[in-house]
């Protein structure tokens, strides 16, 4: 995160507060190195989208590793504090799927093969849930 100062952290900040949590598309993408832009309609990352007070809180978590008692000091406040803010922000991020489905279904077939081994279910029960994968 950049220093408060610098002036692109503050137009950050103000196009935060100009949209207020409202949905923007942003249409023009220029490569500041380069200068080739690109044209269409971007919708900002999640995390892009949240107020400037939660993106400061959620890049002071990333500092702090996690620590919510590291993030108490920071900001002054309680543990419980720390966690219901934490929860909130969650609770309006989606989260990228990152076990790839090929995973998913030999995780799945384990635990049918692991219960039906163990006696929790029956041979046609397992089939049955192996074929509706």
């Amino acid at each position: 995160m950049r220093d408060m100062s610098d002036g692109k952290t503050q137009d950050w900040q103000a196009l935060s507060e100009l949209t207020r949590g409202r949905p923007i598309v942003v249409e023009r993408v220029r490569l500041a190195d380069s200068g080739v832009a690109i044209e269409g309609a971007f919708e900002l990352p999640r995390l892009a989208q949240l107020s400037a007070e939660d993106q400061v809180f959620v890049a002071a978590f990333v500092r702090s590793h996690g620590s919510i008692k590291e993030m108490e000091q920071v900001f002054g406040v309680s543990y419980p504090t720390i966690k219901a803010r934490l929860n909130r922000i969650a609770a309006g991020l989606e989260f990228v799927e990152t076990v790839p489905e090929a995973q998913r279904s030999e995780a799945g077939a384990d635990d049918v093969l692991a219960r039906l081994a163990r006696g929790e279910i029956s041979a046609a029960e397992a089939i049955s849930e192996l074929e509706g994968r």
